[in-house]
């Protein structure tokens, strides 16, 4: 610093030097100055070095000496002095505050790091707040979440936030703070997070872990299944009630666990439809249940059965109730084409035909009325022909069939001559109608309207 100063204090007689103007000035390399090569090298060499003078620092942190910076310019150091370049003095105010300067501060201002981004060393960052800035790609340590509450927590986060690539990052980071025993106790609960693991860990190569962490689900995978079929050793249907419900807090996967809580439900459901059913047949206080007795017990039976039971014995109950059809359908989340081919097979066993006729019968927003049917009217017509459904109630669903092949083939098979005849008539086809005269009942109103469409088919021709 003393000598700096020494050197300043001499620049006035410097400057007033002008004899040598007409001189070559010429850089440390040997190439004349204000040259683009002089001024590439020059740039380089002063950007290198800072670079290497920040990393020093960064290594040593808060030291009590600094390096004098190189300043990035495009003049030399005789046009400097000559007064050529910038004012002396700004360079010389310059210079002492490079050297007041400690630590990071030493920097060129142009390589000095926004404020922002040493938030990402110094600040006390939650688990969300570390996840989400991982999803913009900002760079974070992991290294300050210690304890495993902390490390579980930021897995949970990485897995609600739904980012593959943070979620294997946060892996990456248990794996290798994390004894292995706790880590694959951890994942046992946390199936999404296992998948990508092992999905990982087969990219990775590393058959071992990968072989330790299958064995280790499959065996914890055996070993719920086993515990949750125990229930089918259980007679009293109170216990196994107690039972399933104790199996929903098993670590299965979401979709396992949502399918032992389905079944929990229904049970309770089939275990109180049961009570007042039986209660209601006993007492003899339901007319359906006298002239169609129940065969079996509903308890235990699967869901599809029990929704055809409601079906049966509950159709018009309203909704709030345990044994109303949409009831169980709204709980359950039983899907239309499900539903309607159930309710479709219970009414129709009972010759319920207003009933089926209102399933299929919509309104819209005009007030008009159309059927539609979610499962296709082939299949209508081949449940109601299953259930002896006479031929007026399959005609009318023959008609609405729209594949005129699949529409001909069925009446035929059906003998729903009406929609036959009615087919070859929109079809204008007199060599069908002829040949299928021949197998309708002679002297039949079916073979008199064939007789009529023909006579009209020969006029209209001539």
């Amino acid at each position: 610093l003393k000598e700096s100063k020494r050197a300043v204090n001499s620049l006035r007689d410097i400057v007033d030097d002008d004899d040598d103007d007409d001189l070559e000035r010429v850089s440390w390399s040997g190439e004349p100055v204000g040259s683009i090569s002089w001024s590439i090298k020059e740039t380089t060499s002063s950007s290198t070095s800072s670079l290497e003078g920040r990393d020093s620092n960064l290594q040593k942190g808060s030291s009590s000496y600094a390096a004098f910076p190189k300043q990035v310019s495009s003049y030399s150091l005789s046009s400097l002095f000559k007064g050529e370049g910038p004012h002396v003095l700004s360079y010389l105010c310059l210079s002492l505050s490079a050297l007041s300067d400690t630590g990071v501060k030493n920097y060129a201002p142009e390589l000095r790091r926004p404020k922002a981004e040493y938030k990402d060393y110094s600040s006390d960052w939650s688990p969300k707040d570390t996840v989400r800035r991982m999803q913009r790609g900002k760079v974070c340590s992991l290294e300050r979440f210690r304890s495993l509450q902390d490390k579980l927590v930021l897995l949970d986060e990485a897995v609600a936030g739904h980012d593959g690539n943070v979620i294997t990052a946060v892996l990456i980071f248990l794996k290798r703070t994390l004894r292995r025993e706790i880590l694959f106790r951890e994942l046992e609960v946390r199936q999404v997070a296992l998948c990508h693991l092992i999905h990982f860990l087969k990219e990775s190569g590393e058959q071992k872990l990968l072989l330790d962490l299958l064995r280790l689900c499959f065996f914890f995978f055996s070993l719920q299944l086993s515990q949750y079929r125990e229930h089918l050793n259980i007679q009293d249907v109170e216990k196994r009630r107690e039972f399933l419900k104790g199996c929903i807090g098993l670590p299965f996967s979401a979709e396992d666990t949502s399918h032992i809580q389905d079944h929990y439900t229904l049970l309770e459901r089939q275990i109180i439809i049961e009570a007042s059913d039986r209660h209601l047949e006993m007492a003899g206080q339901s007319e359906i249940f006298q002239k169609y007795p129940r065969k079996a017990s509903i308890l235990n039976m699967p869901l599809v059965t029990t929704l055809f039971y409601s079906c049966f014995y509950h159709y018009t109950e309203a909704e709030g109730t345990f044994s109303s059809p949409t009831n169980l359908k709204k709980t359950f989340k039983i899907p239309d084409k499900q539903y309607v081919l159930t309710a479709l097979a219970a009414r129709a066993k009972l010759r319920a035909w207003d009933d089926v006729d209102a399933l299929f019968t919509t309104k819209n927003w005009l007030g008009y009325t159309k059927k539609k049917a979610p499962i296709g009217f082939h299949r209508v017509v081949e449940i109601l022909q299953r259930n002896n459904a006479p031929v007026q109630v399959l005609q009318e669903y023959v008609r609405l069939v729209e594949d005129v092949e699949t529409r001909l083939n069925l009446a035929t098979k059906y003998k729903c001559h009406d929609v036959v005849i009615e087919t070859y008539r929109d079809l204008k086809d007199r060599i069908q109608l002829t040949a299928y005269k021949c197998k309708v009942e002679r002297g039949s109103a079916d073979e008199e309207k064939i007789n009529s469409i023909l006579n009209n088919m020969v006029r209209n021709t001539y």
